[in-house]
């Protein structure tokens, strides 16, 4: 077994907490550090079906990308995630931009293996990590193939893109809402970008910089991060049951 606060220490040696942008409220937002945990159950949001589902399975700890308490919590209502979480002993790790950035194993790292690119770096640094990631397909594609292959390999619904006015062999990349890294991915010589979410007025942009832009849904692009960060934290404990949650499921719909 593992205490939450070992795995939370853990969890800062690669994502460093301390790191994430000036927004973000990662750490350990519920239950007990001292906690010793058997079942561990890992999801890119916490909601009431993950919770359930935790509790169903014995868990003591659940990690997620994104942080339970996000905003000032100014009352707590029966039912709610952070009263579930109270109510069944449940602690929460939540690990978010400093995830997102983290050099080895973080979401743009798994992003970048989902997506197959090859010689990747970072770019836009911060701490020990960097804000977005640019690397090269094995082969160059056309937009529309490169499209497919987004949705393809993200298991996506759909994707929206704007197809660009060249084949596509470099490509920048940032998890989630990043398509404020389009230009500093072109000034690496990308010939596209792709991210989770995507504005009309940066598709427009996209458009007017003749670069392909594909927007494959915040949940596609991040929780690829998932399996990743089970290898990495069954391989420090080991006799610590490691569960990606079955209720870790995209909460849009496509028609």
């Amino acid at each position: 077994m593992a205490s939450v606060q070992e795995i939370y220490e853990y969890i800062n040696t690669f994502a460093p907490f301390a790191e994430a942008l000036d927004f973000d409220n990662p750490g350990l937002l519920a239950g007990d550090g001292a906690q010793e945990v058997k079942t561990a159950l890992l999801a890119l949001d916490i909601t009431a079906p993950v919770v359930e589902e935790a509790v169903q399975k014995g868990a003591q700890l659940i990690v997620s990308h994104h942080p339970v308490i996000f905003a000032p919590l100014r009352k707590l209502k029966k039912n709610s995630v952070p009263w579930l979480l109270a109510h069944y002993d449940l602690s929460a790790i939540c690990a978010h931009t400093n995830l997102d950035m983290a050099p080895d194993s973080g979401v743009n790292v798994a992003l970048s293996q989902a997506l197959g690119m090859v010689d990747c770096r970072g770019i836009c640094p911060h701490g020990c990590g960097f804000e977005a990631m640019v690397g090269q397909l094995p082969e160059e594609m056309e937009p529309d193939a490169f499209a497919r292959h987004i949705k393809q390999s993200l298991h996506c619904d759909g994707v929206r893109f704007v197809p660009g006015n060249r084949k596509v062999k470099t490509v920048g990349i940032c998890s989630g809402a990043g398509a404020d890294y389009l230009e500093p991915a072109l000034a690496e010589d990308a010939d596209a970008f792709v991210t989770g979410e995507v504005k009309h007025h940066q598709f427009l942009l996209a458009r007017e910089l003749g670069a392909t832009m594909i927007e494959g849904g915040h949940f596609h692009t991040e929780t690829v991060v998932l399996p990743l960060l089970v290898q990495k934290l069954a391989e420090k404990f080991p006799h610590v049951h490691w569960l990606i949650a079955e209720a870790n499921t995209a909460p849009e719909e496509f028609c």
